[in-house]
């Protein structure tokens, strides 16, 4: 249940891994030429990648402020992420481990036209944040990750409100041995394509492991167009759902008495003007 930085990880997420999402976001359309199997994300994008010369080399995260632009349109996008150790052979990854989970906050800029997808994402030194990991027994069914749900709220000008819905990890549209094998896939042979970049060239020194956001869940309704303002905090927070019911930890959370555990992921991130 540490938290722990990632400055020597390369980093990534992928696109369209949860139903609606990228409706809701308003960038269905960055992807619209892309085939794909029926419900399969849509590809990986990198957002920080160690001793890169151009924007991707700035360190993103911060686990207590994001950081955003006066005149942005922000949203937080609530994931789980992993942490994953990579196998390799002559042909490139041969295969993944998953190590821990962590709540995670893949915020993006929305409403603005971009060459690539990660052009939207590290937009800054605070621009996304990881909550303490949770240790992974077996990243398969019957393991700890079927216990654990994730919910998102935002306190803002007084009101507590929920910001996403509550999904367990379960629902992801790829997760477990399917989600493996599209991510090794993926990763090799990924190209240059419309919003996606080609991949393996981040993989040319064979780093051993890799931080990897899985995908936003859906918003609640009134918070498909609340963009942040400063002075917001978002809270995202992946709980063991058979010791908590999700009103415990609305409860917790609003009372401000969560904390980081083995059965609790917790982030919370002041919003700030750059």
């Amino acid at each position: 249940m540490d938290f722990l930085d990632f400055k020597n990880i390369p980093c990534f997420g992928i696109a369209g891994n949860f139903a609606q999402h990228l409706e809701q976001a308003g960038e269905a359309s960055d992807f619209a030429g892309l085939i794909r199997e029926q419900g399969a994300p849509k590809g990986i994008f990198p957002f920080y990648v160690p001793e890169s010369s151009s924007f991707l080399g700035r360190y993103p995260l911060d686990n207590e402020r994001l950081k955003i632009p006066k005149n942005a349109k922000v949203q937080a996008e609530p994931e789980i992420a992993l942490r994953l150790g990579l196998n390799y052979d002559k042909n490139g990854i041969c295969s993944l481990k998953p190590l821990s989970f962590m709540s995670f906050n893949d915020a993006s800029v929305r409403g603005v036209k971009a060459a690539k997808i990660s052009h939207k994402k590290n937009f800054g030194g605070a621009s996304r944040g990881a909550g303490n990991e949770i240790a992974i027994d077996k990243f398969s069914s019957g393991g700890i990750c079927d216990d654990f749900s994730l919910a998102s709220f935002l306190h803002s000008q007084g009101e507590f409100l929920a910001y996403g819905e509550c999904a367990r990890l379960s629902e992801y549209g790829y997760f477990y041995e399917k989600l493996l094998e599209w991510i090794k896939i993926t990763l090799n042979t990924q190209q240059d394509e419309a919003v996606l970049e080609h991949l393996a060239v981040f993989f040319e020194h064979k780093p051993k492991q890799i931080l990897l956001a899985l995908g936003a869940t859906r918003y609640e309704p009134n918070m498909e167009n609340r963009y942040f303002k400063a002075g917001d905090e978002v809270y995202i927070i992946a709980f063991n759902h058979k010791k908590f019911s999700l009103e415990q930890i609305k409860e917790l959370t609003k009372d401000g008495k969560i904390s980081p555990s083995d059965d609790i992921s917790v982030l919370i991130q002041r919003i700030e003007y750059e």
